[in-house]
């Protein structure tokens, strides 16, 4: 350990202790450091300070990172003994770590209980609807339903950090069923139901599995209906067999949930493009993930199935998840 190494340890009071971290988490090393480290670190709440001076941090640094907020440093040399090199660089990894463990941030007195909400580009009506009445009472935060927009909202349940989850977005469990790119993983609604805190879901954009550009969909699914969202984004419809695999999926998830739950399905359209008309519009699909959610669900005091009778994307769809949302948080 270098000097400022040891003067930031006696500063900055870096322990475990019954639980409770205080200071920040610096680690050094290469790929097989960076990887366990980086491991440790993911599981640790938000907010608390991690940092990886590492060999691996100028390419993809997503494996290490995920959903937390990690901060990764380039090492420039090996992490092999000190040299003229890697004592700047360690040294100023020593004095980030300290300033960040010395100086938290703060909370405001004009926070507000903070909700998670999640969405897509054709779920975007309804996630703005349900902000614009929430606003006044909580702090929105909205996470793209990428597959890592999902993981990132559910750390931030785990650290303690939401009171709240409006989940109306979860195409993420199409791809990760379907094969698509935007997948959540096996721990989708882990953090829901780990934590119990008031959850309101629905099967927004479940219509839909994501691709890259045309040329990026696997040779398996010639055939199949696609829209062309952008250049970089091919759209593919489930069928009703999918559909009813991921309502399978859901529905299990959902009965383990012991705190207060509504899921609502919004019978005439779960995104944008599923509508009369819409490229996407295909009402035995959508039956089909309607009916393996309803039997799959396990009646419980704590959770109600909510069937409305409307659009995901109309003004009835959004009050009434408003509404339920109120009735549990």
């Amino acid at each position: 350990m270098g000097a400022p190494l040891r003067r930031w340890a006696r500063r900055s009071r870096f322990i475990f202790y019954s639980g409770t971290i205080w200071g920040g988490v610096l680690g050094l090393g290469g790929g097989g450091n960076t990887s366990i480290v980086t491991a440790a670190m993911r599981a640790l709440p938000i907010g608390v300070p991690k940092l990886m001076v590492s060999t691996m941090a100028s390419g993809n640094v997503a494996p290490y990172v995920g959903p937390s907020d990690i901060a990764m440093m380039y090492a420039v040399t090996d992490i092999a003994g000190l040299n003229a090199i890697s004592r700047q660089v360690i040294g100023n990894a020593a004095h980030a770590i300290s300033g960040m463990a010395l100086h938290r941030v703060a909370k405001s007195k004009q926070d507000k209980p903070g909700v998670g909400l999640t969405m897509f580009g054709v779920t975007t009506a309804c996630v703005t609807q349900i902000r614009d009445a929430l606003e006044k009472t909580h702090e929105c935060f909205v996470f793209h339903a990428t597959g890592t927009g999902g993981r990132s909202m559910e750390k931030l349940v785990d650290s303690g950090l939401l009171s709240g989850v409006i989940d109306i977005t979860t195409t993420e469990v199409a791809d990760y069923l379907c094969g698509g790119n935007l997948a959540c993983s096996e721990d989708r609604f882990g953090a829901i139901i780990r934590t119990r805190i008031p959850y309101v879901g629905s099967v927004g954009a479940l219509d839909m599995v994501n691709f890259g550009a045309c040329e990026t969909v696997p040779d398996r699914f010639g055939g199949r209906r696609f829209h062309i969202h952008n250049p970089q984004v091919t759209l593919m419809r489930t069928t009703a067999d999918e559909n009813r695999r991921v309502g399978e999926w859901i529905a299990a998830r959902l009965n383990r949930m012991d705190g207060p739950v509504r899921f609502l399905l919004p019978l005439r359209g779960v995104s944008a493009i599923d509508a009369p008309g819409k490229p996407f519009h295909d009402p035995a699909a959508g039956e089909a993930l309607f009916a393996a959610i309803r039997a799959g669900w396990q009646n419980a005091r704590n959770r109600k199935l909510i069937e409305v009778d409307a659009h995901i994307n109309d003004p009835a769809f959004a009050a009434t998840a408003v509404n339920a949302f109120r009735d549990i948080s």
